[in-house]
């Protein structure tokens, strides 16, 4: 008797536990480093680089947000270079690059230096988060989108879970082990080191395509690539937002200002956590070390990353987009400033956590918003420009709330505008809706 051949469903499956296996794991390690190579200056400021660079609450703020002016500039030509050339090589590419500007960033002598290198990391991590935002759209079906996004991001909750105290570890111990070498300075060597490694690794181990994927069968890769490329073809032909509608739609725009809103939330979380804790000891009289200030700052997003993933999940499962954004972003608005104002470390920490995980649980529902109607060159160049317009937020917030701190000399001012733009955005998510109606446009505008 013949061998039946595997029912849709079980094609699915079979197909797509593959690809999570293969790719999911090496993509949470490349985010892992590069998030924890962007933040890790929050842990450095408070251990010790603030003292020796004589830097300001506002020179801190400037060299935490700096990075974004060159993400700003160069994100969505370096995700059409990734559209054009395939992820395998550019994605190498931009880890070599930035591991090594991230190791040089230990030889600072001044926080002018300090400015050069933080702008340059920006330059050499840019389209990395758009560009595997990109890449999980030639893998995954948008019935499993939410689901892919949130497991990729697990690396930011993960960054502080397990990078926070292994920051402050570093420091610690390069004060121990170098007598005339800051441990602030070690760290970001050791931390920098990961993503070269990765970045060589990265040209052997990642398949651009479905269809070159040796390590499925001719079947699966046959039924995936087919999948995607319906997928694909379906959108181009209801939505038709090639590159340069992409980069002029309102819609693109209203996106990225949402991103923007919970983007703020969590820079101004992930730069002035450690200091808020370390703020404790004088309001509270209690005392931490630096490594107690980095276990800490990790129990928030512990709970951050329960969150990331099961809200994701039930996105998925329900289809539903916008509430599963929007109603996260009105809860972090709210419980951020509110925290500043609970009587014990203890209360604090409870609306802190909650705001993590409030801003965690929006990140990956966010990104199946753009891809409802962005598809081939146009999502490349959409979905870069809405992280890099977003991302911007990666400069105000530090800055601003930087900046507040050193005016009113606490950091209530700051959270309020953090709560502020999070509402904001949140607002704005339930304005726009799921999608666009399908449109019939100008030829010219298609090109």
């Amino acid at each position: 008797m013949s061998q039946q051949p595997p029912s849709d469903s079980a094609m699915e499956k079979r197909t797509l536990r593959k690809v999570t296996v293969r790719l999911i794991p090496f993509i949470i390690a490349m985010y892992f480093i590069n998030y924890l190579d962007r933040t890790n200056l929050g842990i450095a400021g408070p251990g010790g680089m603030n003292e020796d660079l004589a830097m300001t609450a506002t020179q801190f703020g400037f060299a935490a947000g700096i990075f974004f002016f060159g993400y700003l500039l160069l994100e969505v030509p370096s995700n059409l270079a990734l559209h054009k050339f395939g992820a395998r090589i550019w994605l190498a590419r931009i880890l070599i690059s930035w591991g090594l500007v991230a190791a040089a960033m230990a030889f600072v002598p001044s926080h002018g230096w300090l400015y050069f290198l933080r702008f340059l990391l920006g330059v050499a991590e840019a389209g990395f988060f758009p560009g595997v935002i990109l890449y999980l759209t030639y893998w995954f079906p948008s019935s499993m989108r939410a689901r892919a996004t949130a497991l990729f991001m697990l690396a930011i909750p993960m960054s502080s879970v397990i990078g926070s105290p292994l920051s402050s570890w570093l420091i610690s111990s390069g004060n121990t082990i170098f007598e005339n070498f800051a441990g602030w300075r070690f760290m970001f060597i050791v931390e920098g080191v990961p993503a070269v490694l990765l970045g060589i690794m990265c040209i052997f181990y990642l398949t651009d395509h479905p269809r070159d994927a040796k390590w499925l069968s001719p079947e699966e890769r046959n039924w995936l690539q087919s999948k995607m490329d319906a997928e694909e073809k379906g959108k181009s032909a209801t939505f038709h937002y090639p590159v340069r509608r992409s980069l002029l739609q309102p819609r693109v725009w209203a996106l990225s200002f949402v991103y923007f809103g919970m983007v703020y939330g969590l820079y101004a979380m992930s730069f002035f956590l450690p200091t808020i804790i370390s703020g404790f000891q004088e309001t509270f009289g209690v005392e931490y070390s630096i490594v107690e200030i980095g276990f800490i700052t990790a129990i928030p997003y512990v709970f951050g990353a329960f969150a990331m993933y099961f809200w994701s999940r039930h996105g998925d499962r329900t289809n539903e987009r916008v509430w599963h954004v929007a109603i996260p972003l009105f809860i972090g608005g709210v419980t951020i400033p509110i925290a500043l104002y609970l009587s014990s470390p203890f209360t604090t920490m409870i609306a802190v956590t909650i705001t993590c995980m409030a801003i965690c649980a929006a990140l990956p529902t966010f990104w199946p918003l753009p891809q409802t109607f962005l598809a081939g060159a146009g999502a490349a160049a959409g979905l870069a420009l809405i992280n890099s317009l977003g991302n911007s937020a990666g400069f105000f917030a530090p800055y601003i709330t930087g900046g507040l701190a050193e005016l009113t000399g606490t950091q209530n001012a700051g959270m309020w505008v953090v709560g502020a733009a999070m509402v904001a955005a949140g607002i704005v998510t339930l304005i726009l809706k799921s999608a666009p109606a399908p449109d019939k446009v100008n030829p010219e505008m298609t090109k």
